[in-house]
């Protein structure tokens, strides 16, 4: 679900779990009580109108499932916790649309009297348009195998695919036409991550960058990435 974000929420607060993270081997070994604050942004108006848990997330399977994963899997970090069950739960509940989660751990290991140390983040699906061309070869192969790699991507769900249309090359090289299109995708990735994500497809077509605006296998090109201007030195 893409929403830019939500603006409704379900709060889970202080649920207590015990795992076993942290860096020291007494912590992994011996385990510690942590405590998980979760807000789930989605869309509640359906729910709210038709009063049907089918029409929400339960949150008690969510609780459930924060549990599970935290007593099933060990970090040495709180900010790994905190990455990888957000990400994990988003995958799950398709429903929402981004969540924040703040993992607490009171009994960490500190010399010092203290309250409480945690990790807090905020994750969410983002809404992509990839550009998706090529001119060597079987064109029409190229860019079907680049979309079918995008769907394998467990962090990318394709949703639209446009028409492909011929268009001219473009930057002065002497070349073929291009076979050219767009596809909507939705995708859990930073910016910098997606990119890495297409070059990865596009070598594994056997893209070469050799000329600039020169011919290719495949290109995949970010062109919006929700509604924010971005710029980086990749």
């Amino acid at each position: 679900m893409y929403s830019e974000w939500a603006k409704d929420e379900i709060r889970i607060e202080r649920l207590e779990v015990f795992a076993h993270h942290g860096v020291y081997p007494e912590e992994t070994k011996n385990g510690q009580y942590f405590y998980v604050n979760a807000v789930l942004h989605m869309d509640v108006h359906r729910a709210g109108r038709e009063d049907a848990l089918e029409s929400t997330v339960n949150y008690g399977t969510v609780c459930g499932f924060i549990t599970d994963w935290m007593q099933e899997n060990t970090c040495l970090l709180l900010e790994a916790v905190a990455q990888r069950l957000s990400q994990a739960l988003l995958l799950e509940y398709r429903a929402l649309a981004a969540l924040e989660l703040e993992i607490c751990k009171p009994h960490a290991p500190i010399r010092q009297p203290f309250g409480n140390v945690s990790v807090k983040v905020r994750r969410g699906w983002h809404r992509a348009f990839i550009a998706v061309g090529s001119n060597l070869g079987d064109r029409r192969n190229h860019i079907l195998s680049g979309i079918q790699a995008l769907k394998e991507h467990p962090l990318i769900v394709l949703k639209k695919v446009s028409e492909m249309i011929v268009t001219k090359p473009y930057g002065g090289v002497e070349q073929e036409d291009f076979l050219n299109g767009t596809l909507e995708i939705e995708t859990l990735l930073e910016p910098e991550e997606l990119l890495d994500a297409l070059h990865e497809i596009e070598n594994g077509a056997g893209r070469k960058r050799t000329v600039r605006w020169g011919p290719r296998t495949l290109d995949l090109d970010i062109l919006f990435y929700d509604r924010i201007c971005y710029e980086s030195e990749n």
